[in-house]
């Protein structure tokens, strides 16, 4: 590792969950944004599922799932000239495309299919006689016929025949974004007029700041979290149980494959009635806010709650305003996790949130205290204690900035007020708190839509800022 990415990382990985626009400096919001923001520490636990493609209205996306179908078919051509070797080469090659950073890696690499796994599909088209004369219309079908094909392995796939697309949108985004790029490497690039990958060189594309491994995007279009073909559904809804045992309670996930494979009429009338109702087909967005109800109904159940820690009560609270807040402040304040440490052998839970500048309170919160990321620590406390606020100022170090928040049941007392006070006085740090009150003002806004509820916060550190000298 060179002493550029060194220096880069361990500026980085002070970040909660480090993504790669918050380390270049790119406020902005996911919903604002026209690709999935990777994240250095992790996979984005959504998938390309091609058939987004196919039922796009954009031609181009069209013309990508004819690309992507075609290079998959030719698998089957090669295995028709007797060319089994390469076809299978071909494959495995394309099974894994760690640059996307899409599935549930801890680690953002993954792990190619293995040879025998590889010439199970390849056999596909000499198996099954459709494939054999046709090709697929639709390659995530071989999931209905080979085991240990999941959402992830297609989506793979997908990402690896259409990684020189996703090359040209990188770098369009990049330069719309003003996302830094440099030169690097490229593996396994499909090339549709040799019909094979290869490596492209010095490529100007954005980087993990840790190893220097080419990251790219891709559209949140075409991404969801279960492919809309999907054994689970087929096996509950279209699945003939009967033909393939008199005993359906007790057919393995083997016995459907097997079956599948000798009677194909089965899969494809399934795959018709999933064209006929493409309408149907959305993309997952990568975060959904709750319905206002369930706003309303974790307010309700917030105030119900006792202060302190009996029948769970301090657990209670962190998980409803845990699953409340990120909901109230989307798209302004992007969630980024919720986050347990430890001060002095005490337990702390926070909530942790991607600054994204996008309004101009947010953007003086990043220019006057530094806070790429805010944090809001969560007491269910009768009464915040001088302790807690010494607590909370120590974790508000250089790396997340000087703005912090309680998310608490009542206001501060004075003597803890003064001292929130004092912090401001001498080290410009900022320490407001969220009351009951104030989260039921959110909720109330939330469910009105006439104004923000990030403006509740607003108040509230204008109020402070009021307070001090």
């Amino acid at each position: 590792m060179s002493a550029t990415y060194e220096s880069t990382a361990s500026t980085t990985m002070a970040l909660i969950r480090p993504r790669l626009t918050d380390h270049h400096g790119v406020m902005a919001a996911q919903a604002e944004l026209d690709f999935a923001i990777p994240f250095f520490d992790e996979d984005i636990p959504l998938y390309v599922d091609p058939f987004m493609l196919w039922r796009s209205p954009s031609q181009q996306d069209q013309a990508l799932h004819t690309s992507l179908v075609n290079a998959f078919n030719h698998l089957g051509y090669l295995a028709s000239k007797g060319e089994e070797d390469q076809a299978v080469r071909t494959l495995i090659a394309a099974s894994e495309c760690d640059e996307v950073g899409l599935g549930s890696s801890a680690t953002r690499k993954g792990k190619r299919i293995g040879e025998s796994k590889a010439r199970e599909i390849v056999e596909l088209f000499k198996r099954i006689p459709y494939y054999a004369q046709r090709g697929f219309r639709h390659f995530e079908e071989i999931q209905f016929f080979v085991d240990g094909i999941s959402k992830d392995r297609i989506s793979d796939i997908s990402c690896s025949f259409l990684k020189s697309f996703l090359i040209d949108f990188t770098m369009q985004q990049c330069d719309k974004t003003g996302i830094p790029r440099e030169p690097v490497d490229v593996e396994n690039v499909y090339d549709y007029r040799k019909n094979a990958f290869e490596t492209q060189r010095g490529l100007v594309l954005p980087v993990h700041p840790g190893d220097g491994r080419p990251l790219l995007f891709v559209p949140k279009r075409w991404l969801r979290f279960v492919p809309w073909q999907n054994c689970d559904e087929y096996f509950a809804g279209y699945c003939p149980q009967d033909e393939i045992s008199h005993k359906p309670e007790e057919i393995t996930r083997v016995d459907v494959l097997d079956y599948n494979r000798d009677h194909y009429g089965v899969i494809d009338a399934y795959i018709q009635h999933k064209e006929r109702t493409f309408e149907d087909c959305k993309n997952d967005p990568l975060f959904s806010q709750i319905p206002v109800t369930s706003a309303r109904r974790k307010f309700s159940l917030i105030k119900k709650l006792p202060t302190g820690k009996d029948d769970g009560a301090d657990r209670k609270y962190e998980d409803a305003i845990g699953q409340l807040l990120p909901s109230l402040l989307y798209p302004k304040l992007d969630f980024a996790q919720e986050q347990a440490r430890t001060d002095s052998g005490v337990s702390i839970r926070d909530l942790i949130f991607y600054n994204t500048a996008s309004t101009q309170f947010l953007a003086d919160m990043h220019k006057d205290y530094g806070s790429r990321q805010i944090t809001m620590e969560m007491k269910n406390v009768a009464a915040v204690q001088r302790e807690h606020v010494d607590q909370l100022n120590r974790y508000l170090a250089e790396e997340l900035g000087k703005f912090g928040l309680f998310v608490t049941r009542n206001p501060l007392n004075k003597a803890v007020f003064t001292r929130t006070v004092d912090l401001w006085s001498g080290q410009r740090k900022v320490i407001i708190t969220l009351t009951d009150d104030d989260i039921g003002q959110m909720v109330e806004l939330f469910e009105s839509r006439q104004r923000d509820p990030l403006d509740v916060i607003v108040k509230k550190y204008n109020e402070f800022r009021a307070r001090c000298p």
